[in-house]
């Protein structure tokens, strides 16, 4: 596959595991308040509320285990990015209770892994 068809299709599959993802966690008594919220640290895939809290949610998805399940790839790298993420947003929109999430989309279906990190 050539590499432009190839990118085409891990963000076609990308965006499908988010739009699954927000229809999940819908259903999981969250509320969505931002989709890919970007700031000068990185994006996060999802901002959302439940409650009192906060969540910012990183969705992996995949078509396959040929490379491990897919919170395995939610590594300290993401997971430090993630809290830089949620400082910027507690800076830009004041002080709230924070936790993180992993959703992650595979074909058999969509699980939800709160306080992942």
């Amino acid at each position: 596959m050539p590499a432009a068809q190839k990118n085409f299709y891990k963000k076609l599959l990308g965006k499908r595991g988010e739009d699954l993802a927000v229809k999940y966690i819908k259903k999981c008594g969250y509320k969505t308040v931002k989709r890919n919220f970007t700031t000068p640290f990185g994006e996060a895939d999802i901002v959302a509320e439940k409650g009192d809290e906060t969540v910012f949610i990183e969705v992996k998805t995949r078509s396959n285990d040929v490379y491990g399940e897919p919170k395995d790839a939610v590594d300290f790298k993401k997971r430090e990015k993630y809290r830089k993420i949620a400082e910027y947003y507690i800076s830009v929109n004041g002080e709230t209770a924070v936790s993180f999430a992993v959703v992650e989309v595979t074909p058999d279906g969509v699980n939800l892994i709160e306080r992942a990190f």
